[in-house]
């Protein structure tokens, strides 16, 4: 008889782009907080989360390792109640050594600081997806001097963590003009011209129709004045790889100006 221990294979998690919304979503009751309380009931249970926060902009990719992130309250002029939330999730040293290796593999270097917390772009979602606060997370950087490419490249180095039962999410928004936000007028038309154009390409699996998504999208400077708010998407692409389905989860708008779409990529069922 053989008596040989087999191991069950590490779980294959999906990767997802998230529009993490605005803090206050971290308080609930809003149609993006329960679009991903139905997502936290699909997930399976990482063994870590890497988020990829548009709050976190650097000219060389750099990954958290502190061993105890704490939460960062990068916003200002909200209720006191988002300034007393603490997210105490553990982070990942030793997962972000391993990417830093995975990056440099591709030719990509890149760096750790371990004395930096989380962001609102990666606690605010995360307070839904895992509530209890006790899966690893590490972050990763985006870098708006470089462009959809780069991220893409940045995604496929960090793809064989996936099958090994690390989350990757991207955390942006779809659109992101704040000024648009702030007018209380918001131009609707044009903004909803642009995310219909990216959600049509993603849903058919056209990512090389994106990456020059600057030029060619319409009025990709308007819903984008700055761009780091998009590039989390590109790295959810790159990490996705070549055969992958795409899932649209919802999420509505935000003050009818932000549109706040989440997608699942998982892989695509095999014919």
């Amino acid at each position: 008889m053989n008596t040989a221990t087999t191991h069950a294979p590490a779980a294959q998690q999906p990767v997802l782009f998230l529009s993490h919304g605005s803090p206050m979503t971290a308080l609930g009751g809003d149609e993006l907080n329960a679009t991903w309380a139905a997502l936290a009931a699909r997930l399976r249970r990482p063994e870590a989360v890497v988020m990829v926060s548009a709050h976190w902009n650097t000219r060389l990719p750099i990954l958290t390792g502190s061993a105890q992130p704490e939460t960062i309250h990068d916003f200002g002029g909200f209720p006191e109640a988002l300034y007393q939330i603490v997210y105490p999730a553990p982070g990942a040293p030793a997962l972000a050594r391993r990417i830093k290796d995975l990056l440099a593999d591709k030719g990509i270097v890149a760096g750790i600081d371990a004395t930096r917390g989380i962001d609102h772009g990666a606690w605010v979602p995360l307070r839904t997806l895992f509530p209890a606060a006790d899966v690893p997370v590490l972050q990763l950087s985006v870098q708006p001097e470089l462009d959809a490419r780069h991220h893409v490249a940045l995604g496929a180095a960090l793809a064989p963590l996936a099958a090994e039962n690390v989350l990757i999410v991207g955390s942006g928004h779809m659109t992101h003009n704040l000024h648009e936000y702030m007018r209380g007028k918001p131009r609707a038309a044009e903004t909803r011209a642009f995310r219909d154009w990216v959600h049509e390409r993603l849903l058919r699996g056209a990512t090389d129709a994106l990456l020059d998504w600057h030029e060619k999208a319409p009025n990709a400077a308007f819903a984008h004045p700055s761009v780091e708010h998009f590039l989390p998407l590109f790295v959810a692409l790159g990490a996705a790889g070549k055969d992958y389905a795409t899932e649209w989860l919802g999420g509505g708008w935000v003050a009818d100006v932000l549109a706040a779409d989440n997608y699942l990529f998982g892989k695509a069922a095999k014919s």
